[in-house]
């Protein structure tokens, strides 16, 4: 049975054989590099051999024969890898049907090679191996008594530990060949993590002839790697083909050398496109955007692959804002059309659920669906901004990723807090001075305010993480230990970061709780260096300079100004996610150039809206949910039934815990009792994040054990499913006596107008004339009263998955 890989290439190959005559003789070839130049016995080059096709192009790396003039220099892999025999000048031949190019190929330091670089040539190999990863010998621990750094960060230590330690029997200077690492590698002797270099390999005859030539440690400084980079940048590619990647690193003295060996590959949207380990990418018939990440050495670069479908019809929906403009030229660049408009009552049940966290009444729907007012839709965004439950909802959302627990800052201080929360979203306080307030925030934690925020991130390292993932979009955490395997981010950048909260002091009061004041400040050190390091902002320059005795006011400025890259982008990100069901950088708090947007100019202009609204958040809000962007269907069509990053459709989106179990009350009828808290409390009301309750568990209420929303469990459960079926408090609400479905079988209403009015309270709607008849079929059955009938209706409705789900 073939492998979903070998499938695609399959698949390609068909795909580029179709295409092929088209994109030979239709446009030029082109090659790169367009002259090879190979320095030392184990260096190649991955040659590119690209057909440009209108807004395409098609890779013929591995569709052409190449024929070396003088094959006693060079011979050729049929992927197009060139490698060393002898030194001297050839040229090569590129045969593609009746199309051939030549480029001219020089080889030398075959006889008299540079010695092998441990730091720039070794500790890669290693690397792309597997062997100083997390689940290897780079793990803290280390692996059966031998430990590497992680990801080769340390090299000087990873040099000790493959020379030194273990009383140097790791290698064999006087039989190479012979050395445990070599035998170890190749699976001659037991190895746990199995053969990861095959014999007489590249990677072999490098490491052999290191340890050959003496197994040391540069002696010098080596020739820097400066940075990476990577051919082709971005393509266009046809569904179900593929495209070879050449991955160059770029020396501190200028010089090239290839590395498509050697670096690593990976992919951020793998039913997209997939990368094999020799940067090979295969591309699927699913039609959007992936970005290859690229890592050699602590540097990354990113290829952009789009992968457009046959374009359908595309009809473009009205343009109702420069959102709507933007999203519709992405997918009309994809070939993917829009769903239709939703109408008024899915707009409705919609916008509250997304705002509020509420459902709407029967009454606000009734009077939502009669208004024939051209303009409704934009008058109740604005009624819904201003409503207590906005502040309600908001507040709870923001406590949970800032970390308001109670069993850390105790039930007085979660108050405080949420209380404070509360009023800055009623106030609609500028989200600049609301990241300010939280940052610079001192005082007591039970004093209504953010101070609590200091008593749950309690050392400056836990500090920089959150911030950093908070407000900045940035996961530090990797940088603490090792230089970030995604991103630029170092050591140096991690404890620069980190030294803005050591001014921060604690005094424990009565209760529990906290004073937050300020104390000395000190750079905190460097792990390796053990020299202090100087605070600085990420990616911007040293803050040393600014004097002042309050560092975290120093940290505000720079994450607050407008220059900042990253708080307005990152607020952008979360805001469209929660509205949208899916951010436009996804994971939405995990911004880095590794992981770029599905598209990058609809945040640029949404970041661009921000910030020309002051922050205001509500305006910014406003825009988002006035687009036809947001107001298009869940209902997918032909054409974007399989498009999940575009937004060309809505997304199902499960209902929260608070948000669910709060409509279930309202549907039945029937308030939730609180263990401790007075009747009538809502759950999106309740600042308790450890009240006992088997609902909240089951269905994903975070316990505020980290800043990330992912915390909040989304996916659907068995568990869930069995409770609102048949656990005592489902079926408790729907027949109390004093409930909605009683209520209704005790009215004068008909049968037809009870099904309506259950209809418009769960799923915010009138029922259609096929579904009022198969309802009343429930009236009709043996021994059936008009009570356990409605409570039947209603059962059956609330399980549905148009009333779990906001849609």
């Amino acid at each position: 049975m073939q492998s979903g890989w070998q499938y695609l290439l399959i698949s390609s190959a068909i795909t580029g054989l179709l295409a092929l005559a088209d994109a030979v003789h239709a446009e030029s070839l082109q090659v790169y590099p367009e002259k090879v130049l190979l320095i030392g016995p184990e260096s190649t080059q991955q040659l590119l051999l690209i057909s440009r096709n209108d807004d395409r192009h098609s890779d013929l790396t591995r569709r052409a024969a190449y024929v070396p003039k003088d094959d006693r220099i060079i011979s050729v892999t049929q992927s197009g890898r060139i490698v060393p025999r002898a030194e001297g000048t050839t040229s090569l031949e590129i045969r593609i049907q009746e199309t051939s190019l030549s480029i001219p190929v020089t080889v030398s330091g075959l006889q008299t090679p540079y010695p092998v670089s441990f730091q720039d040539q070794i500790l890669p190999i290693l690397t792309k191996a597997g062997c100083n990863s997390g689940g290897c010998h780079g793990k803290a621990e280390g692996q059966n008594g031998f430990k590497l750094s992680i990801f080769g960060f340390d090299a000087d230590a990873d040099y000790d530990a493959i020379v030194k330690e273990g009383r140097g029997r790791r290698i064999s200077r006087a039989s190479p060949a012979h050395s445990v690492l070599l035998r170890k590698a190749t699976g001659k002797l037991p190895h746990g993590g199995g053969r990861k270099i095959l014999q007489g390999s590249l990677w072999y005859r490098m490491i052999q002839r290191w340890i050959a030539e003496g197994a040391q440690i540069d002696n010098a400084t080596p020739t820097t790697i400066r940075s990476i980079s990577v051919e082709p940048k971005s393509a266009r590619m046809h569904p179900l083909s593929s495209q070879q990647l050449q991955v160059t690193a770029i020396l501190s003295d200028g010089t090239r050398r290839c590395i498509t060996t050697e670096a690593e590959y990976d992919s951020n949207a793998s039913t997209i496109a997939e990368v094999n380990t020799d940067g090979q990418v295969q591309v699927s018939d699913i039609p959007g955007e992936a970005a290859i990440l690229i890592r050699y050495m602590g540097h990354v670069s990113v290829s952009r692959i789009t992968s457009p479908q046959t374009p359908s019809p595309f009809t473009r929906l009205q343009d109702s804002s420069a959102i709507d403009h933007t999203v519709w030229d992405k997918l009309e660049q994809l070939g993917i059309a829009p769903s239709d408009p939703i109408d008024d009552a899915t707009f409705l049940r919609r916008i509250f659920l997304d705002t509020i966290g509420t459902l709407p009444t029967t009454h606000e729907v009734r009077r939502f669906l009669k208004d024939p007012h051209p303009e409704k839709r934009s008058h109740y965004i604005d009624q819904l901004l201003e409503r207590e439950e906005y502040a309600d909802y908001w507040a709870m959302k923001w406590a949970d990723i800032l970390r308001v627990d109670k069993n850390i800052v105790k039930p007085q201080g979660t108050v405080a807090m949420t209380r404070w929360l509360h009023r800055q979203m009623k106030n609609n306080t500028p989200y600049d001075r609301f990241v300010r307030s939280i940052i610079t925030a001192k005082g007591n934690t039970f004093d209504e305010g953010p101070a609590a925020f200091f008593q749950v991130h309690q050392n400056p390292e836990m500090l920089a993480r959150s911030v950093s993932q908070l407000f900045l979009g940035i996961r530090l955490e990797c940088a603490q230990c090792h230089h970030h395997p995604f991103e630029k981010w170092s050591q140096t950048d991690y404890f620069g970061f980190a030294g803005f909260f050591t001014g921060v002091g604690r005094k424990t009061g009565a209760w529990g709780g906290q004073t937050i004041f300020r104390q000395t400040a000190s750079n905190l050190k460097h792990p390796r260096t053990q020299q202090p390091v100087p605070i600085s902002g990420l990616d911007g320059p040293s803050l040393q300079s600014e004097h002042t005795s309050d560092r975290l006011s120093v940290l505000a400025n720079w994450i607050t100004s407008r220059n900042n890259p990253f708080t307005a982008r990152m607020i952008t990100n979360r805001l469209w996610a929660h509205y949208f069901g899916r951010g436009i950088v996804e994971p939405i708090d995990d911004m880095r150039m590794t992981n770029p947007a599905s598209n990058e100019p609809l945040l640029q202009l949404l970041e661009k809206s921000l910030l020309e609204s002051n922050y205001d958040l509500k305006a910014f809000t406003r825009l988002l949910l006035n687009s036809h962007t947001y107001q298009v269907s869940s209902r997918s069509n032909d054409s974007n039934e399989r498009d999940e990053q575009n937004f060309s459709h809505a997304s199902w989106k499960p209902l929260p815990a608070e948000v669910l179990l709060d409509a279930i009350c309202q549907v039945t009828g029937v308030s939730e009792h609180f263990n401790g808290w007075p009747d009538g409390y809502r759950a999106i009301q309740i600042w308790d994040n450890r009240m006992p309750s088997y609902f909240f568990r089951i269905f994903g209420k975070p316990q505020r054990v980290s800043v990330c929303e992912c915390e909040r469990g989304t996916e659907p459960s068995v568990a869930q499913a069995l409770h609102l079926m048949n656990s005592p408090e489902s079926v408790r609400k729907i027949r109390d006596r004093n409930g909605r479905a009683a209520k209704l079988s005790r009215s004068k209403l008909s049968d037809s107008e009870i099904i309506e009015d259950l209809y418009l309270a769960a799923l915010s709607r009138y029922p259609s004339l096929k579904e009022t008849d198969f309802m009343l079929q429930a009236f009709d059955q043996p021994g059936s009263t008009r009570r356990t009938a409605s409570e039947d209706i209603l059962w059956t409705l609330l399980n549905t998955k148009e009333f779990l789900y906001n849609h």
